[in-house]
């Protein structure tokens, strides 16, 4: 199973964030992206270092010939094809296209699963690392990932998605 998560805060030039979203979802047959699942979309306060505007969250199920690495480079091909500019870490964003997981691949960082930069850090490519390594602490990813993925579970851990939202919800 190949999951995709993705996110918008900001109007682009498809419109709303929520069209921006749907439009996303259209294009990615032409990128060699086909969507199995998809959730509703979710209106989540921006978890960030600075005040922004809520963002829409969803996650897809996708299918595609692509590898990992390949996926990860197309996905950041289709956010500037919609006007995405990285600047800045956590910054307010027209698209966000994450790799959540990749038919159970497991790929460390290569400091650790611990070694991520912090909020407010210059944004700097960061090498692919699977499954995502935050997506068990962000709830505005594993409810809707509960939708398309209910028995999901992290590769590396074990803990199911329901089991990880219940505990954030417990916070």
């Amino acid at each position: 199973m190949i999951l995709v998560a993705l996110g918008a805060n900001l109007a682009g030039v498809e419109g709303s964030a929520t069209q921006t979203l749907e439009r996303t979802l259209k294009a990615f047959p032409a990128f060699g992206l086909d969507v199995v699942a998809r959730s509703a979309w979710h209106e989540t306060a921006a978890v960030t270092p600075t005040v922004q505007p809520s963002f829409i969250n969803g996650v897809v199920r996708v299918r595609t010939v692509l590898s990992p690495v390949a996926l990860m480079a197309q996905l950041h091909r289709i956010e500037a094809h919609f006007g995405r500019t990285r600047a800045q870490r956590w910054e307010a964003r027209v698209l966000d296209l994450d790799l959540i997981d990749y038919e159970g691949l497991v790929v460390p960082p290569r400091d650790g699963w611990s070694a991520r930069p912090e909020p407010g850090e210059a944004f700097a490519a960061l090498p692919l690392v699977l499954p995502h390594p935050l997506v068990m602490k962000r709830g505005f990813v594993l409810a809707p990932l509960l939708e398309v993925a209910p028995d999901w579970r992290h590769p590396v851990t074990g803990q199911s998605v329901k089991s990880a939202l219940k505990s954030l919800n417990a916070l």
